[in-house]
């Protein structure tokens, strides 16, 4: 299917949606927005979901890529959350997700500015995390435990940690995601194979109780969609569709260093902020030779724009914290990027950094509204949004099936195919494999027209944003995106646009 025919199957279903009457909407294709869309369908239900731009396109494309046991919210005693999340991280690691999600090995450096009783709670921090795994049932072959290295060994993983002083490092294990759009984007395609109705370019411009008064993005008309209930999983934007929802939102920016910038990079870091107990910047390499670098948490006052700029206070600050462990002092030249992502903490008094990442369900004039939470708990809030409209409708439907519900690309990875390929299409990396064949020319970070062109396809994707912004992360940096943008328009103008 090209994205001309995309166009086409969209226009179909809309009229097919506006003439009916449907169980369920959601707004919002975010990760908690496209799994309950997937939570909803799969119990029976009639449902649609709709986005005013693409999949992923707020912040669930803007994460650490982190699918993580909550250790920070064990420090603050917050043992119910982080027990939810260390469920969910061993759903997605064995049965949701294990194609996109998977262990990843994380250093804390033991420099001059880590005393050892700071060393030491965190370790027990980390032995209870352990404690969460093993309650949680996730198996140790998926997540190994934590463990102290030597300075030597630490440096093995780490060749960039600056050796004067350091005494070594504390090793704990994580999930991580490949990409945290891909998560997403498998979402959305799971749901649409359970039935529902999967739109972008809609934009819900009020909610009426009855269902919602819509545009089309792509032609300005207007029309209504009746649902028996709404479930508004708009994220940061949530409270403009309901104005009783009060948030707070927190700004998380990431630095996007160039291939080479800290050669040797395996493992992950978490490196202390100075001046906090319990916060560390996250240092993490990607597969395609960038370093990713977070995260900031700073409070947002005002509207909530559609993509968040970065602040250069932010580079700065995230620089200064990095280089406080190297050996060589990574320059503002080397940063190739950075991006920024709002997180839809509730309301509260208090910095955000400290504001109870507990998600919360509200509901009252035919709308359910689902806000705060985490990506790695998505699942979760998913199925506590979709209980809550069932409840409140009244709705004839089955329990929640999403944990046992493996997402699109979940199988066997098949056998010859180029491991790029399998970390990145899981069970579908064979039919992959033959459009990357049929159209090897290079776009950018090892990709190629074939996996545009499987973008168009078989993800939905409309235009070059959705292509270099979402279903990849080519348009993290903007000299790449450049690059790749003429290359990107050759396979739309090739197989049709919207």
């Amino acid at each position: 299917m090209d994205s001309s025919l995309n166009a086409r199957r969209r226009a179909a279903e809309l009229r097919e949606v506006a003439e009916s009457r449907l169980d369920v909407l959601v707004v919002g294709l975010g990760a908690t927005g496209a799994g309950a869309a997937l939570d909803a369908a799969s119990r029976g239900l009639r449902v649609a979901a709709i986005d005013a731009h693409d999949l992923a396109f707020g912040t669930s494309r803007w994460s650490s890529k982190m699918v993580h046991g909550g250790l920070r919210y064990l420090a603050r005693g917050q043992v119910d959350v982080a027990y939810e999340s260390a469920v969910e991280r061993g759903i997605l690691l064995r049965t949701t997700a294990p194609h996109l999600v998977s262990a990843h090995p994380y250093l804390l450096p033991l420099t001059k500015g880590v005393s050892r009783r700071q060393a030491a709670l965190v370790m027990s921090g980390y032995r209870l995390g352990d404690g969460l795994r093993a309650a949680a049932r996730t198996p140790r072959r998926l997540l190994p435990g934590p463990t102290r290295l030597s300075a030597a060994r630490a440096r093995t993983l780490a060749p960039v940690l600056d050796g004067d002083g350091l005494r070594g490092a504390l090793l704990s294990w994580d999930g991580r995601l490949l990409d945290d759009a891909r998560l997403v984007v498998a979402l959305a395609r799971t749901a649409a194979a359970h039935g529902a109705r999967v739109l972008t370019r809609c934009r819900a411009v009020r909610l009426t109780g009855r269902g919602a008064l819509v545009r089309d993005e792509l032609t300005g008309e207007e029309f209504d969609v009746r649902a028996k209930v709404v479930i508004n999983a708009a994220g940061v934007w949530a409270g403009t569709l309901d104005p009783e929802v009060q948030l707070r939102p927190s700004r998380g920016t990431h630095l996007v260093l160039a291939p080479g910038t800290l050669p040797g990079l395996i493992a992950g870091m978490h490196v202390p902020i100075p001046g906090e107990t319990n916060r560390f910047a996250l240092v993490l390499p990607q597969r395609d030779g960038r370093v990713h670098v977070g995260l900031t948490d700073e409070p947002v006052d005002g509207p909530v724009p559609d993509v968040p700029e970065v602040p250069e206070e932010d580079v700065r600050t995230l620089l200064e914290v990095l280089n406080g462990v190297l050996a060589t002092q990574v320059t503002r030249e080397a940063v190739a990027g950075a991006y920024a992502g709002l997180r839809p903490l509730l309301a509260a008094d208090g910095h955000t950094a400290d504001l109870s990442r507990r998600h919360a369900v509200l509901s009252h004039d035919g709308v359910v509204t689902v806000v705060g939470g985490k990506l790695t708990t998505y699942r979760r809030m998913a199925e506590d949004a979709v209980d809550r409209a069932v409840s409140y409708a009244k709705l004839p439907a089955r329990r929640s099936r999403t944990r046992k519900i493996p997402l699109v690309g979940a199988g066997p990875r098949p056998e010859g195919v180029p491991q790029r390929l399998a970390e990145r299409y899981g069970s579908e990396a064979g039919p992959a494999h033959e459009l990357v064949k049929a159209h090897p020319e290079e776009v950018g970070l090892g990709l190629t027209a074939g996996d545009l062109l499987w973008s168009v396809r078989h993800e939905g994707a409309l235009d070059e944003g959705d292509l270099l912004d979402r279903r990849t992360r080519i348009g993290l940096v903007a000299r790449d995106r450049d690059r790749a943008l003429a290359a990107t328009r050759d396979v739309l103008d090739r197989w049709g646009r919207v």
